[in-house]
């Protein structure tokens, strides 16, 4: 019966590391939307510092 015991132990660990893996899955899922929203958002003052440094260099 100690076969049965490792199998039920086994099951339980690998149940577990799913869970962790996919609560790591989530945390990482909600860092890169983050990430993704704040180049988003700089993409505004970015084209604009391009187009100003467009003009500033086509004047010489």
């Amino acid at each position: 019966m100690s076969g049965l015991k490792e199998i039920r132990n086994r099951i339980s660990s690998v149940s577990s590391t799913m869970q962790i893996t996919n609560a790591m899955k989530m945390v990482s899922a909600a860092k890169l939307k983050k990430a993704q929203d704040s180049i988003t958002a700089t993409l505004p003052y970015s084209n604009k510092l391009s187009e100003l440094g467009q003009e500033y260099f086509s004047l010489y």
